[in-house]
């Protein structure tokens, strides 16, 4: 994977501490009900895409950016379907971060599927009652795309007082 040349900029005077990073998950829809994933060169294994968040670069347009780079699929972004920060990782370098993910559910406009850089070893086109072996990350976000809820996120517990859960309050709703 391609490191973005401001984080190398960053990694230079912050060394390996954790960074905060912008990034995206696009899932991808075409006209006939499928899901676009791609198999990544790093660990061998089935996923959706996604990637980083360049500075200035609105999220839609990353997730519409990251799908052609990989996929040579063209995109529209049409909803948020979650938001969510990822577990810290550590690398084998020892560099430290922590993904702020922005999911978006997308429709196919046109190209055709294939390997358009070297994140990924095949590209594919899968029914979702058809779909490859893939991680939970991955399905969870398939599972929220195909719905027309609310945005998911994350809660984090309130503290105790007036109006928490702990207090028999309702708190916030998880969605909005």
């Amino acid at each position: 994977m391609a490191t973005p040349d401001f984080i190398r900029d960053i990694r230079a005077t912050a060394g390996h501490q954790l960074l905060l990073l912008p990034g995206v998950t696009a899932v991808v829809f075409d006209d006939e009900g499928r899901v676009l994933l791609g198999r990544r060169s790093d660990t061998g294994k089935w996923s959706v895409i996604g990637g980083i968040g360049e500075p200035g670069e609105e999220p839609a347009l990353t997730a519409e950016r990251e799908v052609y780079e990989e996929t040579a699929v063209h995109c529209v972004a049409e909803r948020v379907v979650l938001t969510q920060a990822l577990k810290p990782v550590q690398y084998a370098n020892g560099d430290r971060c922590q993904y702020l993910d922005i999911t978006f559910r997308c429709r196919a406009t046109g190209g055709e599927a294939r390997v358009n850089d070297d994140e990924s070893l095949e590209v594919a086109w899968f029914g979702i009652d058809a779909l490859p072996p893939l991680s939970e990350f991955s399905l969870f976000r398939i599972k929220q795309s195909l719905t027309d809820g609310p945005t998911w996120f994350a809660r984090t517990p309130k503290p105790e007082g007036p109006g928490s859960p702990a207090d028999g309050g309702a708190g916030p709703s998880g969605a909005v």
